[in-house]
């Protein structure tokens, strides 16, 4: 994913606005499908309303999420509190598997005993009122995820995605049992649910823990990194560039040549300058430069460090 190109504040203002968005969907289709599942008795209903339910939860987890990983850094926590979204991101995940299994264990005892739907016509019409509502928030979770670079609202998406492909597929289960009066229908459709909720789950699970292990940015913008650091002819070669995302917040050093005979007054005002450079391409960054006499640097920094170089292209 993107780094984020807006700072913590616009960020965190999108995102609280999104997810309470979420949370309010959540709970008007649960509300609904559960209704509607009392009364028609579906069981792709009722893994659909159980979708719904383990949404809601999620949705709350991630309004709480945002909200704390856009608190200032503390003395507890320098960096910041960033990673709480990828940790909403991993609950987020562990709810739609839980939702899967509960929907699949469901469509095997359907399918082993199937039974005739009730008042479907309420059922469908339920359904359909969900599949709009759920398209509605997906596309306003698509405009703040173009601005920001929120794990926690990409999860959520995720989440949503696979909810209207479960509304379309229960819609379509329950309106193909009830007119063409096979049972077994609703409970397949049950099962293509649970199906594609595994596989969002995993694509949720794969891109919270890239952000919990410090994956490095695209190579899109480190390489931008790179051009904004060294537009200034008198800074060159930069080396051992460290990137990571955390929440609202990316975190960058990197080390850089500077001309032997330049004063620590003159070096200083180049690395500021730099920096300058880049926060205005990244708002949200933390940002750590460290200056070398070019021709004359030793190897320095650590194993840790000198490791890490060698990794990557030597463009970095």
């Amino acid at each position: 994913m993107s780094p984020p190109r807006l700072s913590p504040a616009e960020t965190t203002a999108l995102t609280r606005r999104v997810t309470l968005m979420s949370v309010a969907t959540a709970a008007i289709l649960v509300t609904i499908k559960l209704a509607a599942w009392i009364g028609s008795g579906s069981v792709a209903l009722l893994a659909s309303t159980a979708d719904s339910g383990l949404d809601l939860v999620a949705s709350l987890v991630t309004f709480w999420a945002v909200r704390y990983a856009a608190a200032p850094p503390d003395a507890e926590h320098r960096f910041g509190h960033g990673k709480a979204e990828a940790f909403a991101s991993l609950v987020q995940a562990g709810l739609v598997f839980a939702s899967a299994a509960l929907i699949a264990r469901e469509a095997v005892g359907d399918f082993i005993a199937p039974h005739p739907l009730r008042q479907e016509g309420w059922a469908v019409a339920v359904m359909a009122v969900s599949t709009v509502l759920t398209a509605l928030l997906l596309a306003a979770q698509g405009r703040v995820l173009k601005q920001t670079a929120s794990v926690a609202v990409s999860g959520d998406r995720a989440h949503y995605a696979m909810d209207l492909a479960s509304n379309l597929i229960a819609l379509a289960g329950i309106a193909a049992s009830a007119w063409l009066g096979v049972n077994g229908l609703d409970a397949a459709a049950a099962v293509v649910i649970a199906a594609l909720l595994l596989w969002g789950a995993v694509g949720v699970f794969r891109e919270a823990s890239s952000q919990l292990m410090d994956h490095e940015l695209p190579d899109e913008a480190r390489a931008e990194i790179v051009r904004l650091a060294t537009a200034d002819g008198r800074l060159a070669n930069v080396h051992q560039l460290r990137t990571r995302a955390s929440g609202p917040y990316v975190h960058m050093q990197m080390h850089v040549d500077l001309e032997p005979e330049v004063t620590l007054e003159a070096a200083h005002e180049v690395i500021v300058a730099a920096e300058k450079r880049i926060l205005e391409a990244f708002p949200a960054a933390d940002i750590i430069i460290h200056a070398d006499p070019r021709g004359r640097a030793e190897p320095h920094g650590g194993a840790f460090a000198e490791a890490a170089v060698t990794s990557r292209p030597k463009t970095q």
